[in-house]
């Protein structure tokens, strides 16, 4: 049976012959005002496209990538103003390459690296730590009583005598392994950082404070006396991020190219493809000027949106040329054409848009600002495309139209599509035998994958930071921190909250000993540290440094003497009214298995000893933020593909209106679903931030295929014909082009395996397996299950 029989639209040759009334409203609105319409969307592409260029900006936050509403995030942002060293913070190493610290050269230079420091805007200053401030001090004890003093001695002039006494004050401050490198090659600055700069009050910019950081860097490392810095921390992390955006940018070339070549091979039409490829450029422009126009900035995650919405917008766009040029091909006039094309596919570009949208919506209901922001531009990228994309593209194409060689060829191709090759293979997954197969393998794929998914982690699998590849600079230098100093930038800290003066009674100092002991059990903890351990060393100082009272004393003068001496050195042991204190575990890494122990334990103990006037409250210190963050990742994993699978079920069954239909249109998504999570096991990739918006954004975008397939198969059903001629006419109209849609959607997106940021090349890798095997699952699955399903309509 030829393509002409099968399509129930007459071929119109002349306007004259065709009822410009005829269609539906939203049809006659935009198609009989052609020229106010594309006048109107030229308008708005203009404004939005100057606000973009003029507002848009790119940043990140240290607050946003938090769980906001997570209980342990809570009582971090409740008293984070008296927690400034285990908040958002920087440190800086400053390494001798050629010698060691005491080289009165390398001390100068460093004196330089600190001062730059100390005045670069946002920084906490009276917070500030290193060798050259004068809150690092030294105490010991003799027979006249205590006597200290900073660690850089008041009268240091860089002479062998000062530096000599510079050598004692270290020793005698216990600051070697944590200000001090062990092998006494490297000192470091420790730079905790405000939320917003002082001076004008808005967020701190980490662009402008990683490049300050930079330039200083570049200084050190080139000037007089030439010294290695080595930088680590959320603004320097961000500061890398930042800018291996700017190289990712470059990528969208990249990817608008190779859709650009994909399209035209399969038209072999320059004007089609062109204007399928600006359509979805200016979806692009509208998405990012909007995301300007609402206040919203671009982060690294988000960055990613547009490539998004470009490729999903030259998917939509081929379906829409595709069915013009078969229209034109078989002699229809080109607006006819246009409009005949909008009837049979409008609504399921829509529902697809729509589940499109569901899958970036759905991240809503994920509590970190972060990734709230990147459903949020998602979303708008997605509703912006129903207009550049299933209106806009169709009224273009009424004027530009397509060569007609490139039409003739299309549909000569589309009427012996499945007689031959793999299109002729499709077509038999409607036999029994072959479905049972498809079906069979496509259990055991299910089974086999599940058992590997359940290996699946939460939160990071490796040292340093995952979200930059291990031979990045800011990983290399975490390894040299990580090796050359005792303490971890790792910290994990339970807070223990009293009434004003109470961290100070024996009671309380003796249960925050019992929670130091606890965690230095768990496997993972370097050490702890908190007030305890400093009233204990006053305490046996004050006895002529006895070991016998290098304990808690139950004498509350003696406790508060400790507590005294102790704030000289150490102010950050607890708060101005000493109603808060934190313990700090320094942990080996922030893997996921580390955090779950010390979060476990830290819980345990805290449920268990809360009560009264002593409350332990999870988690403060980064280690602590990135284990809330994990629990609340954890939780929204299960609870998010449920709600983007009820909202894709109910979206398919609005558009089949067939419970048979959303099965099979389902199955194949879940299929993909778990083979993601397998293939996460297997390439070593935690569910975290980063990675999980992927299995949502696979599933929406992903059950576009099964309904191009099922809206031309079911119509075709309904009409009287077999499955097999309906599948066969699936193929025909639509089947080449869910092919093409799958390797545009994949070629949007693999661009990001070459990217400098790691999760963004996981989510590129991710996609394109999700993207790839949905379109093969819908091919093939699609007519095996009709099959048993929707052999009968």
């Amino acid at each position: 049976m030829g393509i002409n029989q099968l399509d129930s639209m007459p071929v119109v040759r002349t306007l004259e012959q065709f009822d410009r009334q005829s269609g539906n409203r939203l049809e006659r609105l935009v198609f009989n005002n052609r020229v106010a319409f594309i006048v109107l969307c030229a308008l708005v592409t203009l404004a939005l496209a100057w606000c973009g260029a003029t507002r848009l900006k790119l940043n990140a936050s240290f607050e946003k990538m938090m769980p906001q509403s997570q209980p342990y995030i809570q009582n971090y942002l409740a008293n984070k103003g008296a927690l400034r060293g285990l908040g958002n913070a920087v440190r800086v190493v400053v390494e001798n390459p050629n010698g060691d610290i005491f080289d009165p050269q390398y001390l100068e230079a460093l004196k330089r690296v600190n001062d730059e420091l100390f005045l670069t805007p946002g920084v906490d200053r009276a917070w500030m730590k290193s060798m050259w401030t004068p809150t690092v001090r030294w105490n010991e004890v003799t027979e006249e009583g205590f006597q200290g003093g900073p660690v850089m001695p008041d009268s240091y002039d860089g002479s062998a005598r000062s530096v000599e006494q510079l050598k004692i004050n270290i020793a005698r401050s216990g600051i070697v392994g944590s200000l001090v490198a062990n092998d006494f090659k490297s000192t470091m600055i420790f730079v905790p950082l405000l939320d917003k700069d002082p001076a004008t009050g808005k967020l701190i910019d980490y662009s402008s404070f990683s490049a300050a950081l930079d330039k200083q860097m570049q200084a050190a490392e080139h000037g007089p006396f030439k010294v290695k810095l080595h930088t680590v921390g959320f603004a320097k992390l961000i500061g890398e991020l930042l800018a291996g955006m700017i190289k990712v940018v470059m990528y969208f070339g990249a990817a608008a190219a190779i859709a650009t070549l994909v399209i035209y091979g399969y038209t072999r039409c320059v004007r089609s493809t062109a204007l399928v490829v600006a359509c979805s450029i200016v979806a692009v422009v509208w998405q990012l000027g909007l995301v300007a126009a609402l206040g919203f900035e671009l982060d690294p995650f988000s960055i990613l949106v547009p490539f998004l919405v470009f490729a999903i917008g030259v998917s939509h766009g081929a379906q829409k040329m595709n069915g013009i040029m078969q229209d034109v091909g078989r002699g229809t006039h080109l607006l006819v054409a246009a409009r005949y094309t909008f009837r049979r596919l409008f609504l399921a570009g829509l529902t697809a848009l729509l589940a499109d949208a569901v899958g970036f919506a759905v991240l809503m209901v994920i509590d970190i600002p972060v990734i709230k922001d990147l459903a949020m531009t998602a979303s708008l990228g997605v509703a912006v495309l129903i207009f550049t994309n299933l209106l806009l593209l169709p009224v273009l194409l009424s004027y530009v139209g397509v060569s007609k060689a490139a039409a003739r060829r299309c549909l000569r191709e589309e009427a012996h599509v499945t007689e031959h090759g793999v299109w002729h293979l499709l077509e038999r997954f409607t036999e029994r035998n072959w479905a049972i197969g498809a079906i069979a393998v496509a259990v055991v794929l299910a089974v086999g994958g599940f058992i590997v998914s359940t290996g699946l982690k939460i939160g990071d699998l490796d040292p340093g930071a995952p979200e930059l590849r291990a031979e990045s600079r800011y990983n290399r230098d975490n390894a040299y921190i990580t090796g050359h100093y005792s303490l971890s930038s790792d910290q994990f800290a339970v807070m223990v909250k009293t009434p004003k003066e109470g961290c100070l009674k024996y009671e309380t100092l003796v249960e925050a000993d019992r929670l130091a002991w606890t965690l230095q059990q768990i496997p993972g903890v370097q050490t702890t540290v908190s007030l305890v351990d400093a009233v204990r060393q006053v305490t046996a100082g004050s006895s002529e440094g006895s070991p016998k009272w290098l304990t808690i004393s139950r004498n509350q003068d003696v406790l508060n003497y400790g507590a005294q001496q102790a704030s000289t050195n150490n102010p950050d042991l607890f708060n101005a009214d000493c109603s808060l204190m934190p313990v700090i575990a320094y942990l080996a890494d922030h893997k996921a298995e580390t955090l779950e122990r010390v979060t476990a334990a830290a819980d345990a103990f805290a449920q268990a000893h809360s009560g009264g006037e002593r409350q332990f409250m999870l988690a403060a210190g980064s280690a602590g933020i990135e284990a809330a963050t994990n629990i609340v990742v954890r939780e929204a994993n299960h609870k998010m593909l449920l709600y983007v699978y009820a909202a894709v079920i109910v979206l398919c069954f609005i558009t089949f209106r067939s419970w048979r239909a959303v099965l099979v249109a389902v199955l194949p998504l879940v299929l993909t679903s778990i083979l993601c999570e397998a293939l996460m096991v297997m390439l070593g990739m935690g569910v975290k931030v980063a990675t999980l918006p992927v299995i949502a954004l696979g599933v929406g975008i992903g059950v576009d295929y099964a309904l191009y397939l099922l809206s031309v198969q079911l119509t075709q059903q309904r009409q009287g014909d077999t499955l097999h001629e309906a599948y066969r006419h699936a193929l025909q109209f639509t089947g080449k082009v869910v092919a093409l849609v799958g390797v545009t959607l994949a070629a949007g997106v693999v661009c990001w395996a070459w990217s400098p940021i790691k999760f963004q090349a996981d989510m590129g890798i991710l996609l394109t397996f999700m993207f790839a095997l949905n379109m093969v699952g819908a091919l093939v699955l699609v007519p095996a299950l009709s099959h048993f399903l929707l052999k009968k309509v």
